[in-house]
């Protein structure tokens, strides 16, 4: 992220856009928090790493926006997509930005799908990012031109259909949003065995070693993960 001068602040009496920072490296969380404090009309209120304190911090918090990056660990590329679902079907009124590396064409739909207003670059320079802020806090939508190009070829593309059943569907969905075997099992009324069988048949099919690659894989080839 390319840094900048100060921008042109909003006018003086408006509430501050509270913001809650959700990264996993520690180093970018500060400098972000350094680069966002200059402006007089952004407040970094809360920062988390993962998804379990991201959901505890913004619950304290109670922020305008979170700027949300798609990894948060090791195992995963698009782990901040169940989050940004789960954050944006708890808090309806909450505006999430994803502040990501990766600009692939179907996870830039795939967040949009999952509830996120936007979704930047992280070298872009700190002016766009905090224009894409405040649009997104007045419930605006931004993109840089990346990830808007990105966006407007996978709209375009061709979607191939899903190999998995309709159950198999059902059952993803949930992995996406971060259920375990047993809660899945709860939501559809099936054992904690057939769950299993079904996600094998899953990865299986989609060529996937983990929950995280199948999800990934899934929404790369057009698969709609956010449907009931």
């Amino acid at each position: 992220m390319r840094d900048m001068p100060p921008s042109q602040p909003e006018p003086a009496g408006e509430i501050p856009v509270r913001i809650v920072l959700i990264d996993d490296h520690a180093v970018l969380r500060q400098g972000l928090h350094s680069l966002l404090e200059r402006e007089l009309d952004l407040q970094v209120v809360g920062e988390a790493s993962s998804p379990g304190e991201a959901l505890a911090v913004v619950e304290r918090t109670r922020p305008t926006i979170v700027l949300l990056d798609m990894k948060l660990s090791p195992a995963s590329d698009n782990d901040g997509l169940g989050l940004c679902a789960q954050l944006t079907g708890q808090y309806p009124g909450l505006g999430v930005l994803v502040f990501s590396t990766y600009v692939d064409d179907a996870l830039v739909v795939s967040a949009i799908k999952h509830g996120a207003r936007g979704y930047v670059v992280k070298d872009v320079d700190t002016g766009e990012l905090v224009r894409a802020i405040r649009l997104v806090a007045r419930h605006g939508s931004a993109f840089d031109s990346r990830s808007a190009a990105a966006m407007m070829r996978s709209i375009h593309a061709p979607q191939a259909r899903s190999p998995l059943t309709e159950r198999e569907l059902s059952v993803l969905r949930l992995v996406a949003n971060g259920l375990s075997n047993r809660g899945i099992g709860a939501q559809l009324h099936l054992s904690e065995t057939t769950v299993k069988f079904h996600v094998r048949n899953i990865m299986r099919k989609l060529d996937a070693t983990s929950r995280a690659e199948a999800v990934y894989k899934a929404t790369k080839n057009g698969t709609d993960l956010t449907s009931s």
